[in-house]
């Protein structure tokens, strides 16, 4: 099913992507069209994940016998495929419409054009993926919960922060960084997992050798961790499932009973969201990490993380149905092609940009940002589409967050780029959304924050026994 009959034009175009279809705009447009065909029906979406939380949606959907009801299918379709990478789950609670329902099934199945996601929510949840319909007049019931973690910064502390292109790790003194370094790495392609615990290994005791002792580490790293255990994690795609299992999941867990002190690691996202609340001392912020991949990370009002699963990187921000495709999910348009490290090397090709055959993705992207700092306009471009991306993408987002602030951060940002993106995505909010761009302010911190500052945030996250 394709977004035909909705036609939608942003205001603003990104010169290198002249296709694009910010989702936000074609789903405001459907809504607006349901609205005024006054025929509006409601389906209501509900998504249950670990220890029985659940979130739920109601949306307005057109009838069956409506001469647009075709639009019905791609607009839930991604409806639910945004849903499933925010808030997370294994059981999909729907109502509505049976047609619709039937349609939801078939696609989100084993056998679906969404495998992927099904497979990828019954491995972190441990439980198999289940859809349910319900009748429209049973009520499905919201039941949510958010966490009080991180900010604690008395004693020696070490946190890291492990990406895809590189790993970072801080040694913290009661809130005082007093070491910091990033290492070049390439853990997705490693299937060894001694590599990976020798490597963590090595860049704690780095870090301990400037700590007279060491109190508390704290992690942040790509992927989904559920009590300091890796459910998924693109750092570790090569080791086989086999090896997973047994060295993997549980190397965290290994590795505080090596250092016997209290040990916390959740994911980056989560981590970009803590470093933002710590550094603005605000609440409802939403941390956007543009590294490797895109991860994203929210702090409610009450100052808390939510158990939501928010993995950005999957939801779907372009509707144009030739988008890039994302390699891992085979979903088009989604965030990690647009705000992330994948982007801006598809983007300087497309410019002609040439690389080195044998340079890695962070040494492609070091020399985009290198042709930037000299005056190239081809990169200014690169990093300008990224930008309005990213403003539209934000206001996406609004219509699932409750935010007041958004941080950006990650390598991507890094240098003359991070400005072009925010002073581009401000535009976005300014000339498209601006209720927005009134209510949500755009942070970037400065050029260490961005590189290690996910580390030291993740330093925060252990309570010690000196602060119970």
């Amino acid at each position: 099913m394709d977004n035909n009959s909705i036609l939608i034009k942003p205001g603003i175009i990104p010169i290198l992507d002249k296709d694009f279809i910010p989702a936000v705009l074609w789903n405001h447009a459907f809504l607006k069209e349901v609205h005024s065909s006054g025929e509006g029906i409601t389906f209501t979406i509900g998504l249950e994940r670990n220890d029985g939380i659940s979130s739920v949606i109601s949306t307005q959907i057109f009838p069956q016998e409506h001469k647009m009801s075709s639009e019905n299918f791609f607009y839930v379709d991604q409806l639910i495929k945004t849903l499933l990478w925010i808030w997370g789950g294994h059981r999909l609670t729907l109502a509505g419409s049976d047609q619709i329902i039937q349609y939801i099934k078939k696609i989100y199945s084993l056998q679906g054009k969404h495998s992927f996601d099904v497979k990828f929510m019954s491995k972190i949840y441990e439980k198999p993926f289940t859809i349910v319909e319900v009748n429209d007049k049973e009520k499905i019931i919201s039941k949510e919960k958010s966490i009080p973690m991180g900010g604690h910064i008395k004693g020696c502390r070490i946190g890291f922060d492990l990406g895809a292109s590189d790993r970072k790790v801080s040694a913290v003194i009661d809130g005082k960084v007093v070491f910091s370094e990033e290492v070049p790495w390439n853990p997705g392609e490693q299937d060894d997992p001694e590599y990976h615990y020798h490597e963590i290994m090595t860049m704690l005791r780095r870090a301990a050798q400037h700590l007279p002792r060491v109190d508390s580490i704290g992690g942040s790293s790509a992927g989904v961790y559920i009590n300091n255990r890796v459910m998924a994690a693109s750092l570790f795609r090569s080791i086989p499932p086999c090896l997973f299992e047994k060295r993997i999941k549980n190397i965290f867990i290994d590795i505080q009973r090596e250092w016997n002190v209290p040990l916390k690691v959740i994911n980056d996202g989560e981590v970009t969201a803590l470093a933002g609340s710590m550094s603005l001392q605000a609440n409802a912020v939403l941390g956007i990490a543009l590294g490797s991949s895109e991860a994203g990370g929210y702090v409610d009002r009450k100052g808390n993380i939510t158990t939501q699963l928010n993995e950005l990187a999957f939801v779907p921000i372009d509707f144009n149905k030739k988008a890039p495709v994302d390699s891992w999910s085979q979903d088009s348009g989604c965030g990690v092609q647009c705000l992330s490290q994948i982007a801006v090397i598809r983007l300087a090709e497309k410019q002609g940009i040439i690389f080195q055959e044998n340079q890695t993705p962070a040494e492609k992207l070091t020399h985009i940002q290198e042709l930037l700092a000299e005056g190239d306009q081809k990169a200014f471009q690169v990093f300008e589409t990224i930008g309005i991306y990213l403003g539209y993408a934000i206001a996406y987002y609004a219509d699932f967050y409750d935010l007041e602030h958004v941080l950006i951060l990650g390598r991507v940002t890094s240098g003359q780029g991070g400005h072009i993106i925010l002073e581009q995505a401000s535009q976005v909010l300014r000339e498209e959304f601006k209720e927005l761009y009134d209510k949500i302010s755009l942070h970037l911190p400065d050029e260490s924050n961005r590189r290690v500052g996910q580390s030291i945030a993740a330093a925060s996250l252990p309570l010690i026994s000196s602060e119970k």
